[in-house]
């Protein structure tokens, strides 16, 4: 007879867990991302930091390998490249050539003052020497290209985050993710080597062989492999599948090249991702299959899940100086001082950032992540390879600070627009409740709330009909709420409130919600909608979206009553 073994291994339970994890996390995942605004990194991290030997001991990653750091290395590494290449590609055409001025201030002085900011802050805290503090600094002195997605897509962001800003973002993101490697390695040289020597070798094994070489390197097979595939598609050779899944295994086999060569794999990667849309024909091609997006989820969650369960938790006490109010003051000062008073001072001299309060965002929203794990075991390798390197106790003590402080950001910037949101609503209260004060909404008895139902739904029915009548081109946006470009002099006779003879965009209400949004193929959705207790409806419950431009653009404020909407 046969027996029935029920296995508990680790390697067994993991994919269960994790698909059980992303599966119940899908089935909620626009309640989670576009009404709650949560982050699906956090969530993965608490999820990991439950499973973790630390509480209920089901993962444990020390237990699957040897080496620990040589299997977290290299899931950062793949993850890193795959997010940079999907950055890079999802990159308008030409765009670094476009945006060079805006690239090159983020990239040197911004980057170089948070990495020496970074520094200071962690000898501060931790009282390391300086030379240290510059290697654990350069850890952190990227933005993560993982979180910066989470951050950069979704409904908050295409509705308040202006195109160019989101982009300037993921571009700084993939670019700097691999240009790490100077400020790290400038920091060792100096450790191992006399002054001059170590800056000769880290400009020519470094600067040159690292970085010229790889962005070479990512040039040229991104041009041929764009070349290759226009080629191949035009022919007929390749399908659906593999076309849109060969920027990911251009990059795995750029890592792979790269490793072998000892080039900077990270830069090329991103470097080749945005050779390879530079006509953006590959990016126009994919954009629609979701494809990108779905990786992305799945890699980024993934690897988060994995982080919470490697948080060295133990590591924290007073015997190594990681006691823990050292930790949460370096966290606090960092989430504010490494990249905020940076950006916002200079700002001005960043094409792409025009405001002060894109600046602020650009300036928060600079995330710690998969990157600083990455080089954080990177400067441990490279430590126990030159065992004569004036490294201290270094080695003992960048794992540990760089896990809080990426748990700090994922945590910080998981919450953030959260609380944006509860503050706004609490602000909207306190007006609404104090315009109430003044003055009361008329009210209306329920016969009348049902004729004017009637009504509207007369007049919906009725001014579609004109509205084709007088020949209005209808679209649908990603809500399925139909728009009609018409010229407002013949709205008239289709029943609507006409102000001005100008050509604009009307928004039909459709729904009992009453959403009002822009299509979002011809404009960014940037109108600001307000719920007024005080005022009254028209009759027929349609609304016309007013411009203080007078231009076919989305409007800059929508006023809807409170009354219409409780109906």
């Amino acid at each position: 007879m046969g027996e029935i073994h029920i296995h508990t291994d680790q390697l067994q339970v993991v994919p269960g867990l994790l698909g059980g994890f992303i599966f119940i996390l899908g089935l909620c995942s626009l309640i989670i991302k576009e009404r709650l605004y949560l982050s699906e990194t956090l969530l993965a991290m608490v999820f990991g930091i439950v499973l973790g030997p630390h509480s209920l001991d089901w993962v444990d990653p020390s237990r699957w390998s040897s080496n620990e750091n040589v299997l977290t290395q290299e899931f950062s590494r793949y993850a890193l490249a795959i997010e940079v290449m999907i950055a890079g590609v999802a990159l308008p055409k030409k765009y670094l050539m476009r945006e060079w001025k805006s690239m090159v201030m983020l990239l040197l002085p911004v980057m170089s003052i948070m990495w020496l900011v970074s520094s200071a802050i962690i000898q501060f805290t931790f009282k390391v020497s300086f030379l240290n503090a510059l290697a654990i600094g350069a850890c952190v002195a990227p933005t993560d290209p993982v979180l910066a997605n989470a951050i950069l897509k979704g409904m908050f962001a295409e509705s308040h985050v202006p195109l160019r800003l989101r982009n300037v973002l993921t571009a700084e993101s993939g670019a700097n993710d691999g240009l790490g490697y100077p400020f790290l390695f400038f920091a060792l040289y100096l450790m191992r080597f006399p002054g001059g020597q170590a800056i000769g070798t880290w400009f020519y094994a470094t600067l040159v062989y690292q970085i010229i070489l790889s962005a070479a390197i990512g040039i040229v097979s991104g041009f041929i492999a764009r070349k290759a595939l226009r080629y191949a598609e035009t022919a007929g050779w390749v399908d659906k599948e593999s076309f849109l899944s060969s920027s990911i295994t251009l990059a795995l086999l750029l890592v792979g090249v790269c490793t072998v060569i000892g080039t900077d794999d990270i830069f090329c990667c991103f470097i080749a991702g945005n050779s390879f849309t530079w006509d953006d024909w590959f990016r126009i091609e994919s954009e629609d299959t979701g494809l990108q997006e779905t990786l992305n989820g799945l890699l980024s969650m993934s690897f988060f899940i994995y982080f919470g369960t490697i948080i060295p938790w133990s590591s924290y006490t007073s015997e190594n100086v990681l006691d823990p109010w050292r930790i949460a003051v370096a966290i606090i000062l960092v989430m504010f001082l490494r990249r905020l008073p940076m950006t916002m001072l200079s700002y001005k001299l960043i094409p792409a950032i025009r405001t002060w309060q894109e600046a602020l965002f650009a300036g928060w929203f600079g995330p710690i992540g998969v990157s600083a794990i990455f080089y954080s075991i990177e400067t441990i390798k490279q430590l126990e390879e030159n065992e004569h390197s004036n490294g201290g106790r270094i080695s003992e003590i960048v794992y540990p600070i760089i896990c809080a402080l990426v748990f700090g950001s994922v945590l910080v910037h998981g919450i953030t627009i959260p609380l944006i949101l509860i503050g706004r609503r609490v602000k909207t209260t306190l007006n609404v409740s104090a315009s109430t004060i003044w003055k009361q909404p008329s009210r209306m008895s329920i016969s009348s709330l049902a004729a004017r139902r009637r009504n509207r739904d007369n007049s919906r029915s009725n001014s579609q009909t004109n509205m084709q009548a007088i020949g209005g081109v209808s679209t649908i946006d990603k809500r399925g709420l139909p728009f009609y470009e018409t010229n407002t002099s013949e709205l008239d006779n289709a029943s609507y409130n006409n102000n001005n003879s100008k050509n604009r965009r009307t928004a039909i209400d459709n729904t009992d919600e009453n959403i009002v949004e822009s299509h979002p193929d011809a404009h960014p959705p940037t109108m600001e909608v307000v719920f007024d207790e005080t005022l009254t409806d028209n009759d027929n419950g349609l609304y016309i979206a007013q411009h203080s431009n007078g231009l076919p653009s989305p409007p800059d404020r929508v006023v809807i009553s409170k009354e219409h909407i409780t109906k």
